[in-house]
């Protein structure tokens, strides 16, 4: 789970790095789009204008000088060649020409083109690319256009623009007179060829007129990579810490639940969860307490080997620890071999149901042990634990006793050393109550009194009330029957048994009565077998 945990963050951290990087490297790219849009549509402006001043030269030239020449003949010759005659001056496409040569040579960047698809007979064709041929004829259909054509690379842009020569008065005379003119039926307003201007200019050559951007661009890409820079450390950090904290606080739930041990539960959960205070101090409520003890404790710890003894004592608390638990009982203390539990604190659910709870708890706990005794006979424990148990109801001291470095919960009080008299004088196997508890459980216990006693710190006589059964749902006493000793396991709970196995049981119980009188007359010891419908010698375990 952890190795998830840190699979999970370590792809959010790359997710993140990869964010940054999309977001940094996608400015440059807008500037850059930006900046072809910049361009093309500087170039295509630059080329809109220089066509218009070259065609308004042209047109100037033509009117106001070709045209009052040739208004006032004389000695100045209008001709295409006018450099081998003395005295003469161009025509205006030669002029258009000569004049976009200027501008190509000062500029390197642009080029200028005067061109047609009928060239004079003594010149050369003029050769025509896809796009100039494209746009002549659409011209020849509607001259009021100019067409454009824009290229680009990476780093650079290239714009075209062809705008259309228009014959007018003048120039369709002449070309219409001329002994070389491949054509004689000009019209004013015919397009005669195109006028072209390509401009191209580098992109990196308008990079610095966002010297600004690039600036806080570059602040920008600094500024990221160095909160990745901090947020991985930082990331690398929490990390570390993250391990020392789930390292601590494995150690402090290994702790706490070894702690929990030596804790009742309700205590664990009240002091961890913050319920109750580690201090002391102590509250008088009314407890049922409970008290049990082993009988002959001593001798059996001198019958049975240490190891063996160990083994059947620690079995012994954890079944009984176990059913205390289940009914909601706060374990106080294990004295030796003596239990002691309490009902009410910290939780009850009200006088009368905290009585019966412990009540029915020291029953489950008497019939739990008799079947343990058939487990530990089998095992080979001649005389196995029998216990004794009394309960008491009144009011005592429970909280925190003891020092400021050493404390322990409990309950003290003389109903507790009373809960303790009870038990002393219970038999093996038997539960013994104080009228008190009596009053609270009367109505699911049979029970009948004792003589009455006297005990220490108490100024009343106590009567005892030795439990027979504790009744069910409908108000039947549940009987148990329980006996071991030497040459005799039995254990016979009636609500345990099979309706289909009553009469087997029935059968085996006639046939050990039959023996046992056969011995006491000193007949001979035989018992007779029981037939195939008797219950087998697993009778006490079926019954259980």
């Amino acid at each position: 789970m952890k190795q998830v945990r840190s699979a999970i963050t370590s792809s959010r951290g790359v997710l993140l790095i990869l964010l940054v990087l999309v977001l940094l490297a996608g400015l440059p790219a807008a500037v850059w789009l930006d900046l072809r849009n910049l361009t093309e549509s500087t170039l295509l402006r630059q080329a809109r204008d220089l066509n218009s001043v070259v065609t308004s030269m042209r047109a100037y030239y033509g009117s106001n000088v070709v045209g009052r020449i040739l208004d006032a003949p004389g000695s100045t010759q209008v001709t295409h060649n006018y450099e081998a005659i003395p005295g003469a001056i161009p025509i205006p496409a030669t002029l258009s020409i000569e004049l976009g040569r200027v501008i190509s040579e000062q500029q390197q960047n642009i080029s200028y083109r005067f061109v047609s698809d009928f060239p004079f007979k003594n010149r050369a064709p003029h050769n025509l690319d896809a796009f100039e041929a494209s746009a002549l004829a659409a011209l020849r259909k509607n001259p009021n256009q100019q067409l454009t054509q824009v290229s680009s690379s990476v780093f650079s842009d290239r714009v075209r623009l062809i705008a259309p020569v228009v014959m007018g008065a003048a120039c369709g005379s002449c070309h219409n007179a001329h002994p070389e003119s491949p054509k004689r039926d000009w019209k004013v307003g015919d397009v005669r060829g195109i006028q072209e201007i390509t401009i191209s200019q580098a992109i990196r050559s308008n990079i610095f007129s966002f010297k600004y951007l690039l600036a806080y661009f570059i602040l920008v890409a600094v500024t990221g990579f160095t909160f990745i820079a901090v947020q991985r450390r930082q990331a690398a950090t929490i990390r570390g810490m993250n391990r020392e904290l789930e390292n601590t606080n494995q150690f402090l739930a290994a702790l706490s639940s070894k702690i929990s041990r030596y804790l009742s539960p309700q205590i664990y959960k009240s002091i961890f969860s913050g319920e109750k205070d580690v201090a002391i101090h102590t509250e008088r409520k009314k407890l049922t307490i409970f008290f049990s003890d082993i009988k002959d404790f001593t001798a059996a710890t001198e019958r049975l080997q240490p190891e063996a003894f160990t083994l059947l004592l620690n079995e012994y608390f954890t079944e009984m620890s176990a059913i205390a638990l289940k009914h909601g009982g706060t374990i106080d203390k294990f004295i030796g071999d003596a239990i002691l539990i309490f009902f009410g604190d910290p939780e009850t659910k009200g006088e009368a149901e905290d009585a019966r709870a412990c009540l029915r708890m020291a029953a489950e706990m008497q019939q739990r042990l008799a079947e343990l005794h058939v487990k530990w006979r089998k095992a080979g424990v001649e005389q196995p634990f029998r216990a004794r148990m009394g309960i008491n109801t009144g009011f005592c001291n429970v909280g925190n006793f003891g020092s400021a470095d050493r404390m322990d919960y409990t309950a003290i009080g003389a109903e507790v050393n009373l809960a303790a008299r009870l038990q002393s004088i219970a038999e093996p196997g038997h539960i013994v109550i104080s009228y008190e508890t009596y009053a609270l459980v009367r109505d699911i216990v049979a029970a009948r009194a004792l003589p009455q006693i006297s005990v220490k710190g108490i100024n009343r006589t106590v009567v005892p009330y030795v439990v027979e059964g504790v009744l069910d749902e409908t108000g039947r006493k549940v009987e148990i029957f329980s006996e071991h000793m030497t040459g005799l396991d039995f254990y016979l709970d009636p609500r345990a048994v099979d309706a289909t196995a009553i009469e087997r049981i029935r059968a085996t119980l006639k046939n050990a009565i039959a023996a046992l009188e056969e011995r006491s007359e000193g007949a001979p010891t035989a018992v007779a077998q029981p037939d195939q419908n008797s219950f087998p010698s697993r009778a006490n375990d079926k019954a259980r």
